[in-house]
């Protein structure tokens, strides 16, 4: 080893010091900001000045200042540590990249946006990670979640808690009247459940959480609908309703409250043509509320894979503002 090598090498651990030094030009207030004795300091000064051949700092009065020989010397410095820090940011994301699978189940109204915008959120952090997606109705969800086959399930209404499931709400939507647009009802900015007791209903399958909710609905104004068309999919629905086949409960679809879809069909105005319009519905239970359940981590062959936590504690943490964001745009603000 040279000299000029050897001096490098023992000037490179006074680097960050001499940084500070050249910011503060204070030694104490360096010693405090290192956490480290006033003594330490000087000394550390005294053998860097030894090592360049020329002294760096001058008494002025009770403090100090940069001599020409340090001014010049300190944005090398600066660049070097800046370089450093560079090499280590790239060795720890390298480090910290999590590869692996995540299954998640979900309700068939999550995939069209609520679902990719979470997925979407997580993979601008950790674009290696895959996702293996299952679609279906509640039940089947949870079914899949308890036998192992899905990490994770997103529903509404949320999953009960248990030893084995946990689960937590992230946001909730409102559920609106869904009419076609020349029902008597379409002109109406609010409407009761009762008025729609004489309607044909087109209702989501058993097993599905709209199906659920819409229940609950008729049980608490007294009166069980008349089901005209059961569907697995909001957007038969939808279609069915929009056909004048009967009217719906659902969760906003992209108009806002009392406007009429802006996809209806060309013969609308004469009536004969597609379209529906959603009026928000007086009752206290007229909202679902969304939420993710997991299985609650246990050890060995049962214990959750970093990508899953980290996911999970993505969508617990960041999930209900991004999701409500998307909820009021959707809404129409």
């Amino acid at each position: 080893m040279d000299v000029e090598h050897r001096q490098l090498v023992q000037l490179l651990p006074l680097l960050p010091l001499l940084a500070e030094l050249g910011r503060t030009e204070h030694i104490t207030e360096t010693a405090e900001l290192l956490g480290l004795p006033q003594s330490t300091v000087s000394r550390a000064i005294a053998r860097a000045s030894a090592i360049v051949g020329t002294e760096l700092l001058i008494r002025d009065g009770r403090g100090v200042r940069l001599t020409p020989a340090a001014k010049a010397l300190l944005p090398h410095i600066e660049a070097a540590l800046d370089e450093f820090q560079a090499g280590l940011d790239l060795v720890r994301h390298e480090s910290e990249v999590v590869r692996g699978r995540i299954a998640v189940s979900f309700q068939h109204t999550f995939g069209e946006a609520m679902l990719p915008l979470l997925i979407s959120a997580f993979r601008s952090r950790h674009p290696q990670t895959a996702f293996d997606l299952s679609q279906g109705a509640r039940d089947g969800c949870l079914a899949e979640l308890a036998a192992g086959s899905a990490d994770l399930a997103l529903t509404a209404p949320v999953a009960t808690p248990s030893k084995r499931i946990g689960s937590a709400a992230l946001y909730r939507e409102p559920l609106r009247l869904v009419v076609h647009h020349r029902h008597p009802l379409a002109g109406r900015r609010r409407v009761r459940v009762a008025e729609i007791r004489q309607e044909s209903f087109v209702a989501m399958g058993s097993g599905y959480g709209m199906r659920s909710l819409t229940d609950a609905l008729f049980r608490e104004a007294g009166f069980r609908p008349r089901i005209a068309f059961e569907s697995q999919d909001s957007h038969t629905v939808r279609g069915l309703v929009s056909a004048g086949l009967g009217v719906s409960i659902l969760p906003p679809g992209g108009s806002a409250p009392g406007r009429h879809h802006p996809s209806r069909g060309a013969g609308a105005d004469d009536g004969g043509g597609p379209g529906w319009v959603e009026i928000p519905l007086e009752s206290a239970l007229a909202f679902r509320e969304i939420g993710l359940a997991w299985r609650e981590p246990r050890g060995g062959a049962d214990a959750e894979s970093d990508p899953v936590r980290l996911f999970r504690e993505l969508v617990l943490r960041d999930g209900p503002e991004l999701l409500a964001g998307f909820v009021r745009e959707r809404s129409g603000g």
